[in-house]
């Protein structure tokens, strides 16, 4: 095509802002379950009419979290099985969002179920959480955001306290909230936060696309037997910090997480949330 026939486009101020949310778990911890756990009914929730509540899933407190931030599009990227999530939240519009959903390619952990959104987020802002997890303040998303735009970080992480570091990411940061190092699930630590949600922009979507097709080539090039172990999405953030991407913390430090993927914590989280508030209908005990 002659160069004269191209159509310059207005630049726009500022990249969209996407919410993915990876729903490719098989729930082993917590099966057998009637339906994907991302659905899992915790607490109530009120309707607009009289004082009636209705049954409250899981994931919808994450998306409404999205919302308050000002985020109105997300994708779901699901396992292949588990079409109860779309058919329960179809387009959105009963949260006046826009959802859409993926299907998750290769199985070897979150980081390859991200990278399935990325012809669709690699030039937004990207909001990651998961939707078995609960967690306060409801406006952290906002807090993210609002770092990112401020110190144009690669990557913003949300950190919380937690004693059980064996089961999460642990963050090690200096007094400035630059991130140095993410460990997953240490055995043995002296660090006191976990990370358990992130935003980040498109330079941090590449090089997650990048170092997977990376990785797999490497495996191609492999003519020996291999078993394939699965790839956490902290691992990938501290290659990224190892290869020079700015990664920064947002400390929550009277935070609060819970994932119901376990069967202790599960029973916690329908306990405390069925705790009914007579003013908003439900209130958690946290």
């Amino acid at each position: 095509m002659p160069q004269s026939d191209f159509i310059a486009l207005p630049a726009t101020s500022s990249p969209p802002i996407i919410g993915l949310l990876p729903a490719g778990g098989q729930a082993t911890r917590i099966s057998p379950l009637p339906l994907s756990k991302e659905l899992y009914p915790i607490g109530f929730q009120a309707v607009a009419s009289g004082r009636s509540v209705r049954p409250k899933v899981v994931s919808q407190y994450l998306l409404e979290r999205l919302q308050q931030a000002g985020i109105a599009q997300a994708y779901f990227i699901l396992r292949s099985g588990k079409w109860d999530i779309p058919a329960y939240f179809g387009d959105g519009s009963m949260l006046q969002m826009h959802l859409g959903y993926l299907l998750m390619g290769l199985p070897y952990g979150v980081p390859y179920t991200l990278d399935q959104a990325y012809p669709f987020i690699q030039n937004a802002i990207v909001a990651l959480g998961f939707p078995d997890i609960l967690f306060w303040p409801e406006d952290a998303f906002t807090h993210l955001l609002r770092r990112q735009a401020q110190t144009q970080a690669d990557v913003v992480l949300g950190l919380f306290p937690t004693d059980q570091p064996q089961k999460a990411g642990m963050v090690s940061f200096d007094s400035s909230g630059r991130v140095h190092l993410i460990i997953e699930k240490p055995s043995q630590t002296t660090l006191q936060y976990m990370w358990a949600i992130a935003v980040w922009n498109p330079t941090f979507t590449q090089f997650l696309h990048d170092y997977l097709k990376e990785i797999e080539a490497a495996k191609a090039q492999n003519l020996g037997p291999r078993s394939p172990q699965e790839l956490a999405i902290g691992d990938v953030i501290q290659a990224g910090i190892t290869a020079g991407l700015r990664v920064e913390a947002e400390v929550f430090e009277a935070g609060v997480y819970l994932d119901i993927g376990t069967p202790e914590n599960l029973v916690k989280a329908v306990q405390d949330y069925a705790r009914l508030d007579p003013e908003i209908g439900l209130a958690p005990e946290v």
